[in-house]
């Protein structure tokens, strides 16, 4: 017998069992990774199949929402929504636009009314088929038509007192000019020479702020010759707003005037017409029909400036006119 120890089969026995059991955890760790249920008990391979399925059934369920919508009558009812909608923001537009919209322009909105009336009767019937269509349509209808009478004169008469027509003012019977220091011509800085309106500016119809016939105080006149005869039926008082006054005020307009006829070309008897009061807190343009009438036609007429609305050093007049029925040419 050798002197080396023979091994012992039964460390041998449990050498193999350690080894089996370290092979045999770290394949259940293997699939303890791949294949063992989380807390929810699914794999991470059935949970994108599973949300893949949902959102595929989600996005079939919407296409079909969809061609059902298209099928029914949703799309108009909505179009009248929002064609409801529409129209209550225009009005309340043309509400807002209406507050700050000058007392004249308002008398042309009334006279388009019955047109608009007449319009929307007409337009009822396709406003089913069409109702966008039919409101801008009304609302392009409306815009042109008061375009339209602003673009004509809104007294709705004729002015014999009318320079371009005919009309001039006599100087010789006419008060003088005020004169002012500060209104001079300049050249290259230098002022050179005063200058005023001459009284032919209140026969013009270009009325803005300063282009006006300015006397000194608060009385004068003027004499006019009318473009040709008439007998005079009534006279037109126009000056500008307290809003676009680049002083902020309209002292300087002519507040008590007179009118008179002249019978005998611009020298003879003057003939009393009427005697008026201009409102500066009415419209701008502001017609009086005269008092008293006169037995021929007349080609001169004469206005009286009896006083103003209180500025201390001079009168200012922006449009006359004189209306009436038409006689002989001089």
């Amino acid at each position: 017998m050798s002197g080396r120890p023979k091994p012992r089969r039964g460390a041998r026995f449990f050498r193999g069992h350690s080894e089996e059991a370290s092979v045999s955890g770290g394949l259940s760790d293997v699939l303890r990774g791949h294949g063992r249920p989380d807390f929810s008990g699914l794999t991470q391979s059935w949970k994108i199949v599973i949300s893949t399925v949902s959102m595929v059934t989600l996005l079939l369920i919407g296409l079909g929402n969809h061609m059902w919508l298209k099928e029914t009558e949703f799309p108009q009812k909505s179009s009248h929504f929002y064609a409801l909608i529409a129209e209550c923001g225009s009005r309340l537009y043309n509400y807002q636009a209406r507050l700050r919209m000058p007392k004249e322009h308002l008398e042309l909105l009334k006279d388009t009314r019955d047109g608009l009336h007449n319009y929307s009767g007409d337009t009822d019937r396709d406003e089913d088929r069409n109702p966008m269509g039919a409101i801008d349509e009304e609302m392009s209808n409306l815009v042109n038509s008061i375009l339209k009478k602003l673009r004509e004169d809104q007294v709705q008469m004729a002015d014999y007192a009318l320079k371009s027509a005919g009309a001039s003012v006599i100087e010789a019977g006419t008060s003088e000019s005020y004169k002012n220091n500060k209104a001079k011509l300049y050249w290259h800085g230098i002022g050179f020479l005063t200058y005023e309106m001459p009284p032919d500016v209140i026969l013009q119809p270009d009325v803005h702020p300063g282009k006006c016939w300015a006397f000194p105080g608060s009385q004068g006149h003027a004499l006019i010759q009318l473009a040709r005869k008439i007998t005079p039926t009534a006279v037109t008082m126009e000056h500008i707003s307290q809003k676009v006054s680049p002083s902020g005020n309209i002292s300087s307009a002519p507040k008590e005037f007179s009118v008179y006829g002249i019978l005998k070309h611009c020298e003879g008897e003057e003939i009393l017409l009427g005697r008026f009061v201009y409102n500066k807190t009415g419209t701008t343009i502001q017609t009086f029909k005269l008092q008293h009438e006169v037995s021929e036609p007349l080609l001169c007429v004469k206005l009286k400036i009896l006083s103003n609305w209180g500025h201390p050093k001079y009168t200012c007049l922006y449009r006359f006119r004189v209306h009436g029925t038409p006689g002989e040419y001089p």
